[in-house]
């Protein structure tokens, strides 16, 4: 039973980082996104 559960902790960790990569992936294009619509306005 134990050992399930640490596979289980390592499985919601490794989603949890994935996902945190994910979110500063898409901020990041956000971020690119608003650059060039401001270049575009000048």
């Amino acid at each position: 039973m134990k050992r399930l559960l640490g596979w289980l902790l390592a499985a919601c960790l490794l989603a949890m980082a994935s996902g945190c990569e994910t979110v500063k992936g898409v901020g990041r294009d956000v971020e690119k996104a608003g650059k060039t619509i401001q270049r575009t306005a000048d």
